[in-house]
């Protein structure tokens, strides 16, 4: 069963890459704007479709988010020659790269002078293990506290996404030899909603949203309101967006009828946020600030109770979780099964 669905999957891979040379060789030298678009309605029409040929909640659920959410936002911004794609890529592989994974060339690189503020290298490798760890006591969850369960859920999806980030960025880097925009910056130290989402939660989808997003929102309101309120409708109608698209990535994961659950909270979340920007401005005018820890805490805590009420709930009664990390050792000893032989003792 898993060798068909890993066939699949590469054979939607493969599609989707035959339709970026098309986009590429053909849609790039067509004018930007209505034309171009119209151009492009196959691909994304094809993008949208592909995640419906694959079952594995793992495949199809990033598979979901690289090609239906950043891919196409990716195009239709490249109809009008804004986001990543209209940067010129130097070559189709290049450009196949920026048009499909969840990675950004850096504009400016790091220098010399500024490389020590990089991570760690021994963080990576602790992530992946806590990550391990953590899918390896699924199966004890009955003997395990809700609320711990609950932390587990949290720091599975943070530090899995951020692991499988991190592997699709290290071959674009060395290929190309281009530094690529991080995408997770520590979420766990935000002390603000404000901070967690737009500064060190999933950035890839920060830097896509924006100029698809936000700033259409923000610049068509200013022209009905104050520019401040204007920034705030921006902000709100982000979230509504982000909402509709995990909406639709957990329908192609689970394969239900939407709940709505997932929406309302980024609803509940982009009101907050905008409520807390609000408060900010008045409350930094009388000079009064919380405590960074105190603030942190009462982020996390935000966060952690919100997902559970909202975010998780529909994975859960769906037995995602139990899937998922069951599909983790079968894909485990389907790649063992390939494997030479003595390889696999040495590992022993």
């Amino acid at each position: 069963m898993m060798e068909g669905e890993i066939e699949k999957f590469i054979k939607v891979w493969i599609s989707t890459i035959l339709g970026f040379c098309y986009c590429y060789y053909i849609a790039a030298r067509i004018p930007k704007g209505f034309f171009r678009l119209l151009s492009l309605i196959p691909i994304l029409y094809l993008l949208i479709t592909f995640p419906f040929k694959i079952s594995s909640p793992n495949l199809v659920g990033y598979t979901s988010f690289f090609l239906v959410w950043l891919a196409t936002f990716k195009l239709l911004l490249f109809s009008f020659n804004q986001g990543p794609l209209a940067l010129s890529p130097p070559n189709i592989l290049h450009f196949i790269s920026i048009a499909s994974l969840p990675i950004t060339p850096k504009q400016n690189p790091p220098t010399q002078q500024n490389t020590t503020t990089n991570k760690p290298k021994w963080l990576l490798p602790l992530k992946a293990l806590l990550f391990a760890i953590i899918a390896g006591i699924h199966h004890k969850n009955q003997h395990l506290h809700p609320y711990f369960m609950l932390l587990l859920y949290c720091c599975h999806l943070y530090l899995g996404l951020e692991l499988v980030f991190a592997i699709v960025a290290t071959p674009v880097r060395i290929i190309f030899g281009v530094e690529i925009e991080s995408q997770f910056d520590e979420p766990y130290l935000s002390t603000s909603l404000q901070e967690f989402w737009g500064h060190r939660w999933n950035l890839m989808v920060s830097r896509i949203l924006r100029p698809s997003v936000y700033d259409p929102v923000r610049r068509i309101s200013t022209c009905f309101m104050d520019p401040s309120y204007a920034m705030l409708v921006a902000m709100f109608a982000t979230f509504f967006v982000s909402g509709l698209m995990h909406e639709l990535i957990y329908f192609y994961v689970i394969r239900v009828p939407p709940t709505w659950e997932v929406t309302c909270f980024f609803v509940l979340h982009g009101v907050c946020t905008v409520a807390e920007v609000a408060t900010k401005k008045m409350v930094l005018r009388r000079r009064w600030r919380l405590h960074r820890r105190m603030s942190g805490l009462l982020v996390v805590a935000f966060l952690i109770v919100t997902a559970n009420w909202l975010f998780f709930p529909q994975l859960l009664r769906n037995d995602m979780d139990k899937k998922c990390s069951e599909e983790y050792a079968i894909m485990i000893n389907f790649f063992k099964s390939r494997l030479p032989s003595h390889v696999v003792k040495s590992s022993h």
